[in-house]
């Protein structure tokens, strides 16, 4: 079978970036447990280290400005993978919309023109012929 222009084209885009592959990397690190417990862990160790402090508006400013600078960094990398797992999604659902109106319209030559105005539909609603 031949393969879409839409799925030849992913195909050739699996080189990823550095950016990418960290993304990735990153992604797969803080979804899990293990990062949800060191996150705890350093929670819990500036509240103990609260002696060793001598201005303990210096101690909440250390813990307020690391998980600021931690969550904004965090936020974009889990958008940018967010927004690539999207447009996956979405060109896997394109990719099986046009296999779809395909066959659609191959049963439709077999005389249903109802069949023929449904495939016609299908591929204007998703707009495959503007973006392959």
């Amino acid at each position: 079978m031949e393969r879409s222009d839409a799925a030849q084209t992913r195909r050739d885009q699996r080189e990823q970036s550095w950016f990418e592959r960290f993304v990735e990397l990153a992604n797969q690190v803080v979804s899990r447990a293990p990062f949800f417990y060191l996150c705890v862990a350093i929670v819990v160790a500036w509240l103990v280290s609260v002696p060793l402090w001598a201005d303990l508006k210096l101690w909440q400013t250390a813990i307020h400005t690391v998980s600021s600078v931690l969550s904004l960094l965090l936020l974009v990398l889990l958008e940018n993978a967010g927004r690539r797992s999207e447009e996956a999604a979405h060109e896997k659902l394109n990719v099986i919309a046009e296999a779809l109106s395909d066959l659609m319209a191959a049963r439709a030559h077999q005389g249903d023109p109802e069949l023929a105005d449904a495939a016609r539909r299908l591929r204007d609603a998703v707009g495959l012929e503007e973006r392959h």
